[in-house]
């Protein structure tokens, strides 16, 4: 393979012997259905596939997993506000109505075949190459770019701004929902009419994870992932994936289990504990960072740990000793 760098501003590149899903020269991810469809299908198969897992768990009888339930099993019913019934009606309601968004919102588009990556590669190398100058100074950079200017364009093209744009998308779907979930708390009106229904249930479990109320379902989440696929600019392809990814995260912060052995519990403290500390009285005006990270929550000043729950608990037995 040959993607050295020449002394020209346009670079003699080559395709990768197999390139990433993102820019696979199909036309369609999946054979025989469009990308646009899979877009729209992909994160409601997530949810229901992820919650029956957690599900079958919920059902079982597994006295091995009571060390990770963050509640006993008898809570779930007996301190929720809704039955399990009426959770699902709602959450089959904001998927269609999420699907509908999304089949208007986001533009058929060919994610693959057709797009002249070879003429895009060398478009960039240019850029790549004023940058490095502007950093490193002409004499430098001019050296810097004939060893390495060809690996780096490349590098770039092919991971580095598909992954900035990624990590772009979830801190502007995480920014869109800390500020509209604190209003949502904040603002008594708009906690009495919408997230309240959120609320009833009082012990997460994971199929409840999007039980909302219509409005909230729309606003919250379905326009928030909207509009941080469209500012960070990703393909068909890049959104279906941030979508599952999301998805995924939201059910697994309302699973009800501190699970080691889970990977996206390892990926940030904005957990399934973490997030069940905002589901519970002492914690309700805390956490609301959601889905990926806890940095709002962080310098806003509105995060609670079990260890500030405890530190709360003492400090109130200390003042009526």
């Amino acid at each position: 393979m040959n993607h050295t760098v020449l002394t020209t501003a346009y670079p003699d590149f080559s395709l990768p012997d197999k390139t990433p899903f993102y820019y696979s020269p199909s036309s369609e991810l999946i054979p025989g259905i469009p990308d646009h469809a899979t877009s729209l299908a992909a994160p409601i198969i997530a949810y229901w596939v992820v919650s029956l897992v957690f599900h079958v768990l919920d059902m079982s009888e597994w006295k091995w997993l009571d060390k990770y339930r963050i509640h006993e099993s008898s809570e779930v019913k007996s301190r929720n506000l809704v039955t399990r019934w009426e959770v699902v009606k709602a959450v089959v309601f904001q998927h269609i109505i999420q699907t509908l968004l999304g089949y208007f919102w986001m533009e058929p588009s060919v994610s693959g075949a057709g797009v002249d990556h070879l003429g895009n590669m060398r478009a960039l190398s240019v850029k790549v190459a004023f940058w490095v100058k502007a950093f490193m100074g002409q004499t430098a950079g001019g050296r810097f770019l004939i060893a390495n200017g060809g690996e780096l364009t490349y590098f770039m093209y092919w991971w580095g701004i598909p992954i900035a744009k990624f990590l772009f998308a979830m801190f502007m779907i995480d920014t869109w929902q800390y500020f509209w979930h604190r209003a949502m708390h904040v603002n008594k009106w708009m906690y009495k009419h919408f997230h309240s229904v959120h609320h009833r249930l009082y012990v997460p479990y994971a199929f409840g994870a999007l039980y909302n109320h219509p409005v909230e379902g729309f606003v919250l989440d379905s326009m928030g992932a909207g509009v941080a696929e469209a500012l960070a600019g990703l393909t068909l392809r890049e959104a279906a994936l941030l979508f599952v990814i999301s998805t995924f995260k939201t059910v697994d912060d309302h699973c009800g289990y501190k699970l080691p052995f889970d990977p996206l519990q390892w990926m940030t403290s904005n957990n399934a504990d973490y997030h069940d500390i905002h589901h519970q009285v002492v914690g309700i005006k805390s956490n609301f960072a959601q889905p990926f990270f806890t940095h709002w929550d962080v310098i806003l000043g509105t995060r609670m740990t079990r260890k500030d729950i405890e530190l709360r608990r003492q400090k109130a037995r200390g003042m009526t000793d």
